[in-house]
């Protein structure tokens, strides 16, 4: 890590602490390490612009780790297109409880996560380089998860076939959320889904509050 450029990495707001605690541990200075590698080489490797750096807590690493209030306890968590590790990565940090796999194609940025990953110590925390098809028929997560990486339409595709019986996709989404879901609605009939969740994460902890689609199987006992 560049600690000249690290040196720029904003402090951590107030409600991080509570954001990264976890089981009564205190998980921030993990927070603020991983925030120094994202101003730092994060920046010079291209994974984030460098205007992102004044806004890394509250546009990227809180806006993501409230996602942890949609992950059950211990769960397996399945990261798609992880690229600088948001969400897996901070999902990872905020909760030592589950087990993360960040999967991402780009060679460049699994070597940048796989560094970060060694350097926070984060044990629970597995990089995988290739695509989301690649996994398809061997293996299956409790949640699997995503930001900025697809319409849900195609989301669907490639979440769904890891997405365990009882399990759920649990997408990071913006303001055209309900027009996603529209759009999708033949997909989620041909996958035989439930219908979509829209929640909204960490009211009081960001502003404004994170959205998130949650689609589960609708009958478990027919996933294959």
């Amino acid at each position: 890590m560049t600690d000249d450029v690290s040196r720029e990495t904003p402090p951590a707001p107030p409600e991080a602490r509570g954001a990264f605690a976890s089981g009564g541990q205190d998980r921030l200075p993990l927070a603020e390490r991983y925030a120094a590698w994202l101003a730092g080489d994060g920046v010079l490797r291209g994974l984030i612009g460098p205007r992102e750096t004044p806004r890394l807590w509250e546009r990227h690493l809180l806006n993501c780790a409230v996602l942890a209030d949609a992950v059950p306890e211990g769960a397996t968590v399945c990261d798609l297109g992880s690229g600088a590790g948001l969400p897996g990565l901070v999902l990872a940090i905020a909760r030592p409880d589950v087990r993360v796999t960040l999967v991402e194609p780009l060679l460049r940025r699994t070597t940048f996560l796989e560094e970060v990953v060694a350097d926070l110590g984060l044990d629970h925390c597995d990089v995988r380089r290739g695509r989301a098809e690649d996994l398809h028929g061997h293996e299956r997560f409790d949640v699997v998860t995503s930001r900025a990486v697809a319409p849900l339409e195609r989301l669907l595709r490639w979440s769904m076939p890891l997405v365990a019986p009882t399990g759920a996709l649990v997408a990071m989404k913006g303001s055209s959320v309900t027009d996603e879901i529209e759009a999708a609605r033949h997909r989620l009939r041909r996958l035989r889904c439930a219908p979509p969740e829209v929640l909204s994460l960490g009211v009081g902890t960001v502003d404004p509050p994170t959205t998130v689609v949650r689609v589960a199987w609708a009958d478990p006992t027919q996933v294959g």
